[in-house]
């Protein structure tokens, strides 16, 4: 079922380098098959990749376990939510890890781009970049914003471009304003909104605060809000749209309960009450990513390709992918303890939302299972949101994996807030 990744696996210079740091066994069971359960071994070293027969010798590094029809779905150039690749299998409980956990997360990276390596690519008339033509410079401006925060000194990096209503953009965890470069291109938005896209401190461009080497960074809600008006009032912004993505879009919800006076509108994307800290066999997933013997980098990035639509653009996938690669040590690992503890709103406050005088915008990829598409119209029914769509196509990064497919959903949901 596996015999493709030895001849596709020799054309991928990338795979060939991660391929170096073998040897790696990595025994695949199918299970549910007209002949029961069948094992293959998958062998991984520098001379290559051979797929055969497990012969029930030597222990394999990493077992993945999962059924013929799970497998098979997996394969598809466009394979339904939840089997786009490994790491979705294993969220949705349709692959597991029945051995060689740490070996798993050590090498995610290599076995996400090998597996991947299954399908058959996707046509789409849009996959491949444009070339640039002749040399030209963005309109947009990076500048820096300097502030006291928390009884601190802090240094924000930020990026604005265009003319109107102040649109603030916030992040994902982990991650860094570079995903919205497609809003802050888009002239037909910054012809009618001022698009300002900050890095929250510790991420991208921004600075951690004087005497981070002895701090663990940790995202609370008190302090996710409490930066986004400090920000705000810095740059003196009146009755901004804030538009947040993942935490982003959980942070929104908590900046419409406490400060709904100060904005015009909220745009949440990939928003939910909650966020799971699923364990599926290791102690905790999330200090995989700050650990010594991982690179938290390469397990940030294959984690997160999981969460991108097989639709989506492969170069706008990998550069979402390479933002998350170049997060700073216990970064993303810091922001998921508000995602998935600190910004739970599962205690019946988010209901008041609804009464509040900041309206709320909903749009869900079809993707997403950490933010779930579910999850995101149950937000909608409880706060009484103003706008809710499922966007076909999209996963987690809707801005970044796919910014003209995001347009398509963002446009209608701004020309409703210039009419408020």
């Amino acid at each position: 079922m596996f015999e493709a990744l030895e001849d596709r696996a020799d054309a991928n210079a990338l795979v060939r380098l991660h391929r170096s740091f073998g040897p790696l066994t990595v025994e695949v069971h199918i299970r549910d098959t007209a002949a029961g359960e069948v094992r293959e071994l998958v062998r991984i070293d520098e001379a290559g990749v051979l797929v055969g027969q497990a012969s029930g010798g030597a222990e394999p590094d990493i077992v993945l376990a999962a059924t013929e029809s799970a497998w098979s779905e997996m394969m598809k150039p466009v394979p339904a939510p939840g089997y786009q690749t490994l790491s979705a299998m294993r969220r949705t409980r349709a692959l597991s890890v029945e051995r060689g956990i740490l070996k798993y997360a050590q090498h995610l990276l290599l076995l996400e781009m090998l597996f991947v390596l299954l399908k058959e690519p996707v046509a789409a008339t849009d996959a491949a970049p444009r070339p640039v033509g002749d040399p030209y410079v963005e309109e947009v401006n990076g500048r820096y914003l300097h502030l006291d925060f928390e009884g601190r000194p802090h240094r924000v990096y930020f990026e604005t471009a265009g003319e109107g209503i102040p649109l603030i953009c916030l992040h994902t965890a982990g991650s860094d304003s570079r995903q919205f470069r497609g809003i802050l291109n888009d002239r037909e938005i910054t012809s009618r909104f001022r698009v300002i896209a900050f890095d929250l401190p510790w991420h991208g461009k921004s600075s951690p605060p004087p005497g981070w080497e002895s701090d663990v960074y940790e995202l609370t809600t008190d302090r996710y809000v409490g930066t986004v008006m400090a920000f705000k009032r810095a740059l003196k912004l009146d009755r901004p749209v804030v538009m947040g993505c993942s935490i982003g879009g959980r942070a929104v919800l908590h900046l419409a309960l406490r400060h709904a006076d100060e904005f015009r509108a909220a745009i949440g994307l990939q928003s939910a009450l909650y966020a799971e800290n699923r364990p599926i066999g290791e102690p905790d997933p999330r200090m995989h990513l700050n650990r010594p013997d991982i690179h938290g980098g390469h397990l940030a990035g294959a984690m997160m390709s999981g969460l991108v639509s097989p639709t989506s653009p492969p170069h706008e996938r990998w550069e979402t992918v390479w933002h998350y690669m170049q997060g700073g040590p216990g970064v993303f690992h810091g922001d998921l303890v508000y995602y998935f503890d600190d910004g739970d709103l599962r205690n019946g406050g988010a209901a008041a939302i609804g009464q509040s005088r900041c309206p709320v915008y909903l749009l869900s990829g079809e993707y997403d299972f950490s933010a779930t598409p579910e999850m995101g119209r149950q937000l909608a029914e409880q706060i009484g949101a103003r706008h809710f769509q499922v966007m076909k196509g999209l996963g987690h990064f809707p801005m970044s994996e796919s910014p003209e497919q995001f347009r398509r959903y963002l446009m209608p949901v701004l020309e409703a807030i210039e009419r408020l």
